[in-house]
Formats: structure tokens, C-alpha cells, sequence
């Protein structure tokens, strides 16, 4: 009985979950993902030839690795000086990237390489049958907030093709963070929703 327990408590502590990912580390409502992988992959050129829409995922979870890579991709810093792996108007970096795992909704911090917790709640069925969505959100007002996230979604969709995983990029859904109660920072709106696993 005694081993039985050790065992469950082990489980709690790796943080094991139904969407396949295994935390290095949870602390204070957050987790602590690995560095990113910056080289290898295929030939861009290669990438945009396999880059192309899944909405079909099987059940396999995507790993932490893939995670940290995908939001490195996404939003990850790539210079010492703090710019991003994207482009953003005069620098100013007005754009949000939310991590939708079964284990809850969550905001990525790039520079610290962190998720921070923001709902503690599965949500992954506002999004269809995918073990990850990612939300990219940014400055309503402006009128480079819409090429912020597109720039975001063909930087994931191009490592979506060199990593083998099945992507897709909707509109649809983009309000389910205002179900959540989920309150973006003021001016900010949701643009794309990115569901991403392996394929079905």
C-alpha cells in the first residue's frame, strides 16, 4: 500500500497529464519548460513545401520539448537584445501568446522561457479535439496587431512542418477566453486560434 502511494505521489510531482506533456517543474502556478531547440529541423524551403492544414489529431500528446520549440517560435526571444523570433511595430512588442492545455489556460512568458497560470480549468473542448491550442492576442487599436499573430501562426505552422505535427489556423473560438472570464489587458483582443497535436 505504502509503494502504491509513493508511486501516485511521484506522479503528482512529475505533473503528469492527459494532454502528454511531463513538467520539468511546476512552482507558484507555473512551468518552467526546457530551452528550445534553435538548430537542426528541416530546409525552410522543405518546410513550406510540407506546410499545409490538419484538423484531424490523433491522441498523442505533444511533448514539453515541442511545446518550448513551438512557442520559441511563436514569441521566443532570439537576441541578446531582447527582439523577437517576429517582427513587431517599432519593437514594441504589444502581443500575447495563451497556451490552452488540459491542465488550464496559460500565458507565456518568453524571456524566462515560463507558463504562468491564468484559468485553472480544462478547456480544451472550446477548441476541438486537440491536445494544444494557442491564442495569439494582440493591441485591437493597431493596425500591425493582425500581422503581429500572422507572423506568429507561419512561424508555428512552419515548425509544425518540419516537427511532422498537424496544425490548423481558424477565427473560430476566439471569444472563449471572454467564457472563461479570462480578461485580456485593456485594448487587446484575441485574433487566431492555432490547434496543434499530432496527426489522426
Amino acid at each position: 500500500m505504502k509503494h502504491i502511494f509513493a508511486v501516485f505521489c511521484l506522479a503528482l510531482l512529475l505533473g503528469l497529464t492527459g494532454s502528454g506533456l511531463v513538467y520539468s517543474a511546476v512552482q507558484d502556478k507555473s512551468i518552467i519548460l526546457p530551452q528550445p531547440i534553435k538548430s537542426g529541423g528541416i530546409p525552410l524551403v522543405e518546410a513550406m513545401a510540407k506546410r499545409k492544414t490538419a484538423r484531424e489529431f490523433s491522441g498523442r500528446g505533444v511533448s514539453e520539448q515541442d511545446l518550448s520549440n513551438l512557442l520559441w517560435a511563436a514569441w521566443g526571444v532570439n537576441r541578446a537584445d531582447g527582439k523577437r523570433t517576429i517582427p513587431t511595430s517599432r519593437n514594441r512588442q504589444e502581443a500575447i501568446v495563451f497556451v490552452v492545455l488540459k491542465s488550464g489556460v496559460w500565458r507565456y512568458e518568453a524571456v524566462k522561457n515560463t507558463l504562468i497560470l491564468v484559468a485553472d480549468v480544462d478547456a480544451l473542448f472550446s477548441f476541438g479535439n486537440a491536445p494544444l491550442t494557442l491564442i495569439y492576442a494582440a493591441l485591437a487599436g493597431d493596425d500591425s496587431g493582425g500581422m503581429h499573430v500572422g507572423s506568429m501562426y507561419q512561424n508555428v505552422g512552419l515548425y509544425c512542418a518540419s516537427a511532422g505535427l498537424a496544425n490548423v489556423v481558424k477565427s473560430t473560438g476566439r471569444d472563449a477566453l471572454d467564457a472563461l472570464s479570462l480578461k485580456l489587458p485593456s485594448g487587446y483582443k484575441a485574433y487566431v486560434v492555432h490547434s496543434i497535436g499530432w496527426p489522426g
